[in-house]
């Protein structure tokens, strides 16, 4: 593999607009190893944080939920070709686990998660900015089935919270970052034709690293 800089992409839009479909189609279109994947949400700041002490309904999903100066840390330690100790959160917990995964270097790095594209320090390490897109009673519905399924929330609790703060924090921050996006993808990972094609991306700059 010749040397050079990563091509970093990043994947923003709503919750559930189908974000992991894309970034999982990326890591299949190379050879295992060369497409890394930081999602965005394994970086929410500590439990302690005082973000999260202010008497109210907890708010995931605002800018200041992520710990963006660590992801921003991490991201450029990997351009340089250094590992990182990437962070693991705990959904069922809801903290930050004492563990951590180990993360090398490679030829593409795919940075996902809703507020990707919000913070101009993260964007301007981007090459490649994607918003996907999907309509609202789609990304509601795949939420509440992967956060009752996979991080041990309950319905009851899953609807209370899109209501309080995941809607009107799409609307107030998620969605006017597709302005920045140079590809914006509609009916997000359903989208075969713009996932396709941006697998052959990834596949190509993979490729021309080849000596």
């Amino acid at each position: 593999m010749t040397e050079g800089p990563p091509l970093v992409i990043g994947i923003a839009g709503g919750t559930g607009s189908g974000k992991s479909t894309i970034a999982d189609a990326m890591v299949a279109a190379a050879p295992p190893g060369l497409v890394n994947v930081l999602p965005q949400d394994v970086y929410y700041k500590c439990s302690d944080d005082p973000v999260f002490h202010s008497g109210e309904l907890v708010n995931y999903d605002e800018p200041l939920a992520f710990d963006t100066p660590l992801l921003v840390a991490q991201v450029d330690a990997l351009i340089a070709g250094r590992s990182i100790a990437r962070p693991v959160y705990d959904f069922e917990a809801s903290d930050r686990s004492a563990t951590t995964i180990n993360v090398g270097p490679a030829p593409v790095l795919v940075i996902e998660g809703i507020l990707v594209l919000h913070e101009s320090e993260l964007r301007s390490r981007l090459g490649l900015k994607v918003f996907v897109d999907a309509p609202p009673d789609e990304r509601f519905i795949r939420r509440l089935e992967r956060d009752v399924s996979e991080r041990g929330r309950s319905a009851r609790n899953v609807i209370d919270q899109y209501r309080s703060t995941v809607k009107p924090m799409h609307d107030l921050y998620v969605e006017p970052t597709k302005q920045h996006a140079d590809l914006i993808v509609p009916e997000g990972g359903n989208n075969l034709v713009a996932i396709a094609v941006l697998a052959n991306h990834v596949r190509a700059f993979v490729a021309e690293r080849r000596p």
